[in-house]
């Protein structure tokens, strides 16, 4: 019923940055939360950033100060901005969203992922 399209990655040098979004179409009534994960290669899956409806964010303490979560809530889009880019972020990232749809059904949906890679 919901579809989520990625679209921003690429490969950049270190120092540099990129910004992704996520966009989700289909029936929504609401979203609940947004957020980012990437997994890198030899290492498990990790929350990188996310926020709730209320605007609270939660961030990896490894891009702390460097990554951005922000939304547009009339696009259904989330965005992640990345700054300061270092070569272990380099990871295939993929955004996820809580959806509520028709009579209050919620659940979560995934992006197809997109690839980030940091050059040094």
């Amino acid at each position: 019923q919901v579809q989520l399209v990625e679209s921003g990655g690429g490969l950049v040098q270190a120092g540099g940055s990129l910004r992704l979004s996520c966009a989700a179409s289909g029936s929504i009534f609401s979203i609940n939360a947004m957020g980012w994960y990437r997994r890198a290669p030899g290492k498990q899956r990790e929350l990188v950033a996310a926020q709730t409806i209320g605007g609270s964010t939660n961030y990896a303490d490894s891009v702390k100060g460097r990554f951005t979560i922000s939304r547009d809530n009339a696009k259904n889009t989330v965005y992640l901005q990345m700054n300061s880019l270092k070569p272990e972020d380099t990871a295939v990232y993929y955004c996820n969203m809580e959806v509520v749809g028709a009579y209050g059904y919620v659940k979560n949906y995934w992006g197809q992922g997109t690839q980030v890679t940091v050059s040094s």
